[in-house]
């Protein structure tokens, strides 16, 4: 059975009386224990949780800079990353710039033949094209040489990102990054490469340039559709200022007059008024960032800055034939892991860390197979490919555990050129003849890492299938939006019996069950159960899954938006046999892209 998180303790429930005792133990799982942190979370506001932006470190002095340059006409390059936080950041200054009227370009490295960050060959075009102010999105803070190479070029360079820095900060006119000094002021850590961006938006409004008074007060939260979308799809946590973010984000989405944002949501089939963090993480992140994993990431720049119809129509339906593409080349990859792993693990070599690749492996699609394979055989993973420019690059991911990727891949830094990241996920670059023993030098490395505790499943609440009704759905809303930080909650639902046992999907590979409810007033005499990839994720065990047996389920409500009316549902997170408490059949849901 699926134990519950502990009780809370007595002062804590006595500070949050003023909930029930669900909601007050939600709010303390998120480290929410003052009356005044829970108001705060449960009702995110605009005008008391968004910080000042100039209290962030070197921000007054780069506000002032891009405000100068944007009154002298000096022509400004905004350099951001590829991925769906690079580039709706880089959307979001370029509607910004464009509102002032400012002399501007927008360059996004090609994933496949520059890389990541900032380089030297494309700081050396822009300048050639007369640029003096280089501002970043999402990238820069480990570019020490090519930001120094930029003051030899007659630039000064802005660096907004959220990544770790190297052993000292790129030496830049001014580094915004909340997340990287030692010296920061700025209330708030976590922000993520666009809502940083975003903050430089303020801070320039609020010095002011000429033109400064046509536009209105408050057209900034106009570009918080951007600034949200990169909060939710980065995978940032959603906590503090990116509560606030994420939560207004999405009311701008369901109302945003872009063009090419309303035919996003036709081509994935989203419901743009009824937007969600779901589609988002699940739908809309996705197809931004199949642009430079499957083409040139400039498609979906051009797609969400856009006014003209007929061109979004067309980079709509472009990105999402490159969706499609990409889940089919990322499916490949996986089948060809999987028939990898399950050789070596019928031989009984399966390391700590699972570390392989191929030549004709995409990198860019090599951070969805790892999250999938780290959750399968829970274990890190870091897989690699080759670039455009025969470079040998990777990405890697923590899996179930409490692994910090980074820590890791700094206990075996000898075994790469380059790496990065967070605690859960991150990328490197390793030398060709250095693949061959890079799974043997992480496997070491993480033997000596201290040992980490891995923690069983816990339930946020038991529950039978009768009380799975929309009314306790609905209050789940008030906590929403979900993600890092604040993930959806889960209820146990134990010695539930198995009505019926369906297959759905192209080739029967998602699972449905229905689930026996004990009062007749239900109009449904059964709860629906579901879970996709069941076949991949259980094996042999799905066989087991018959009318008439009896499981515990670990899992998240939702909506079935897909059925009239809109019923509950469960989404499985983990089920267990009845029989044995050993025989366990797990399943977890894919991380987002």
């Amino acid at each position: 059975m699926f134990p519950l998180f502990k009780e809370l303790d007595a002062d804590v429930r006595e500070e949050l009386r003023a909930y029930d005792d669900f909601t007050a133990a939600l709010l303390v799982r998120r480290g929410l224990i003052t009356k005044e942190d829970a108001e705060a979370f449960l009702s995110p506001s605009y005008d008391e949780h968004i910080h000042d932006p100039m209290l962030m470190t070197d921000m007054p002095k780069a506000a002032k800079r891009l405000a100068e340059a944007i009154a002298s006409k000096e022509k400004i390059a905004v350099w951001s990353d590829y991925d769906c936080d690079g580039i709706p950041g880089g959307v979001l200054l370029h509607d910004f710039l464009k509102k002032t009227g400012a002399n501007f370009v927008n360059y996004i490295p090609h994933r496949h033949n520059e890389g990541y960050g900032v380089n030297i060959p494309g700081l050396e075009s822009l300048a050639r094209d007369g640029v003096t102010l280089v501002v970043t999105v999402d990238s820069g803070i480990v570019d020490n040489v090519p930001v120094a190479h930029a003051a030899t070029l007659g630039m000064e360079v802005i660096v907004t990102d959220h990544h770790l820095p190297q052993e000292s900060l790129p030496p830049a006119f001014a580094v915004l990054n909340p997340n990287a000094r030692s010296d920061e002021t700025y209330p708030y850590k976590s922000l993520c490469g666009a809502g940083v961006a975003w903050k430089l938006v303020c801070a320039t409004l609020a010095v002011g340039f000429p033109g400064r008074e046509l536009i209105p007060e408050g057209w900034e939260k106009w570009l918080l559709d951007m600034a949200g979308l990169s909060t939710i799809a980065d995978m940032v946590p959603l906590t503090g200022e990116n509560r606030v973010l994420a939560t207004y984000g999405l009311l701008v989405m369901r109302k945003s007059p872009r063009i090419g944002f309303q035919k996003l949501c036709k081509a994935a089939r989203v419901q743009q008024s009824k937007i969600t963090e779901d589609d988002v993480g699940f739908m809309i992140g996705p197809r931004i960032n199949a642009a430079s994993r499957m083409g040139d990431p400039r498609d979906a720049f051009l797609l969400l800055s856009t006014s003209d119809e007929a061109e979004a129509d067309v980079l709509a339906k472009k990105l999402e034939s490159l969706n499609r593409s990409r889940r089919a080349s990322a499916g490949a990859i996986t089948r060809a892991v999987h028939e990898r792993l399950e050789e070596r693990k019928a031989l009984g070599t399966l390391p700590a860390v699972i570390a392989l690749g191929d030549p004709d492996w995409r990198p860019g699609l090599l951070g969805l197979v790892a999250n999938g394979i780290a959750e399968e055989y829970g274990k890190p993973t870091f897989l690699w490919g080759r670039e455009g420019n025969d470079t040998i690059k990777g990405s890697c991911r923590s899996g179930p555990g409490k692994v910090h990727l980074l820590n890791l891949m700094t206990a075996a830094k000898d075994a790469f050129l380059e790496f990065g990241g967070h605690a859960a996920s991150g990328g490197f670059s390793v030398a060709p003849d250095a693949v061959f023993s890079l799974e043997e030098h992480l496997s070491e490395a993480f033997a000596h890492l201290p040992e980490q505790e891995r923690t069983e499943e816990e339930a946020d609440q038991h529950i039978s299938p009768e009380q799975a009704t929309t009314k306790l759905l609905k209050s789940l809303e008030k906590f929403a939006p979900f993600g890092m930080g604040n993930p959806k909650p889960t209820f146990a639902l134990h010695d539930v019996r198995v009505e019926a046992v369906s297959w759905f999907g192209k080739s029967s590979e998602h699972l449905r069950l229905h689930i026996g409810r004990g009062h007749e007033e239900f109009p449904d005499p059964s709860l629906e159960a579901i879970t996709f990839f069941a076949r991949r994720e259980f094996g042999d065990a799905c066989e087991q899954l018959v009318a008439g047996k009896k499981i515990h389920i670990l899992a998240h409500l939702e909506r079935d938006q897909f059925t009239r009316g809109q019923p509950v549902r469960l989404r499985i997170v983990s089920m267990r046999s009845n029989r044995c408490r050993e025989e366990a059949v797990v399943h977890r849901m894919d991380n987002r892209s």
